[in-house]
């Protein structure tokens, strides 16, 4: 039954769109994408690899949800909520439009944050979304601040919220941010995605059948007849979306070879078609692009071995980069890549003692688009490699007599 269910969902939505959207257009680009804007980005480094209409704020719908959960786990970190803390369901909660997904709850039903969550994260219900938005913000409106907050907080500039739910037409961000945002979830809470690649979830041990994923292109559904199409290796994420003002929308992340990708689709034409057009966006970046490391993490640089420091048992202490700097390049592209800045703070900003890994200035790098021509640029910190203790006071004396007669002697023989 289950299997019928989808195959009927997915053909009768494609049809319905067909037959009542028939004059939409969507905008030319170099992958044949059928779909409003789309963004393709590395998620470790956030380096842009394909876009189109990346800037333009559209609905995200369901997509909105990510904001949710991410709020909702920034509380747990925060210990200010719990995964077992009890949550009793609102009277709006339970008041959720009928002609959504939810999982049915009852006003004063009492369900734990994690459960809720998992029904958010899973089944994208909105009535579990409400539900852990009152109890955090006090009511959705209060929630809702607090995501226009975040959001202003993690510089989305283009994200604009109405709704915890995403229901609304009003909700509003661009696929560049949603892009962003998503990079930010998988580096501050990788967890997101224990819950994300669930394929199904039962909320209640009475329920007939487990919610299942909306998100299709989870690799776990490869052995899934009806949904094998478009299961994709590497998926464990993140959320999908649809209304009829945002279209079909799904952001995905997938990784490879130690190699994660986020796409992100928004108005795509059909449920089935945003899930294989994410398909032809990271087809595109795996098999067009490698990571090249240009310099590892603890290097010296020809041009930076050492800092100048001030009152320290010794005047220098050594320099190295603090982590590795990492582009992804098109394969079989020598790539253009160059230091463009350096910078290593003064002496009178570098005073004894010195720690041991303290950050000491900073390197940048280049690299350059063949194709495109647009620089990215990626920076690292430079740092000591040693502890220098402060020199004694008679030290620090004698080096200052020694620097004065030095002076002395150069500024004669600059007489002659």
């Amino acid at each position: 039954m289950l299997v019928v269910w989808l195959l009927t969902m997915a053909v009768g939505s494609t049809v319905a769109l067909a037959e009542g959207k028939s004059s939409v257009t969507y905008p030319e680009n170099s992958l044949g994408l059928t779909l409003q804007s789309a963004m393709l980005i590395d998620a470790d480094t956030g380096q842009v690899l394909y876009q189109v209409n990346q800037d333009q704020p559209r609905p995200p719908a369901s997509m909105t949800k990510m904001m949710t959960e991410f709020i909702v786990l920034e509380e747990i970190a925060a210990g200010r909520l719990k995964w077992d803390g009890i949550v009793t369901t609102s009277e709006a909660a339970a008041s959720t439009p009928k002609d959504g997904s939810q999982i049915y709850l009852a006003e004063g039903d009492k369900h734990t944050v994690k459960d809720l969550y998992i029904a958010m994260a899973v089944g994208s219900a909105n009535d579990a979304t409400i539900a852990l938005a009152d109890h955090i913000g006090g009511n959705e409106q209060g929630f809702v601040d607090k995501m226009n907050e975040t959001a202003k907080t993690l510089g989305l500039n283009s994200a604009h919220f109405t709704g915890a739910t995403g229901l609304d037409e009003t909700t509003l961000i661009s696929a560049a941010d949603m892009a962003k945002f998503a990079a930010i979830i998988l580096k501050k809470h990788p967890e997101f995605l224990d819950y994300s690649k669930l394929p199904s979830y039962k909320f209640r041990e009475r329920d007939d059948n487990p919610m299942i994923n909306y998100n299709w292109m989870l690799e776990t559904n490869k052995d899934t007849k009806a949904l094998k199409q478009y299961a994709y290796p590497g998926v464990d994420g993140m959320k999908t979306g649809y209304i009829g003002a945002a279209g079909y929308c799904f952001t995905g992340t997938a990784e490879r070879d130690g190699i994660r990708l986020i796409a992100v689709v928004m108005g795509a034409k059909s449920k089935g078609s945003r899930f294989l057009e994410a398909a032809k966006m990271f087809d595109y970046g795996f098999n067009n692009f490698e990571r090249k490391t240009v310099v590892a993490p603890k290097t010296t640089l020809d041009n930076a071995k050492t800092a100048t420091i001030k009152k320290g048992v010794s005047t220098e202490v050594p320099v190295v980069t603090a982590t590795d700097i990492t582009f992804l390049v098109k394969k079989g592209v020598e790539p253009k890549i160059e230091q463009t800045k350096l910078s290593l703070m003064t002496e009178d900003e570098l005073v004894a003692p010195i720690k041991n890994g303290q950050k000491v200035g900073a390197v940048t790098y280049s690299y350059t688009d063949a194709d495109t021509g647009k620089a990215i640029e990626k920076t690292v910190d430079l740092i000591s490699t040693e502890e220098v203790e402060k020199g004694s006071w008679w030290r620090l004396l004698f080096r200052a007599i020694g620097d004065f007669f030095v002076g002395l002697f150069n500024g004669i023989v600059g007489l002659f």
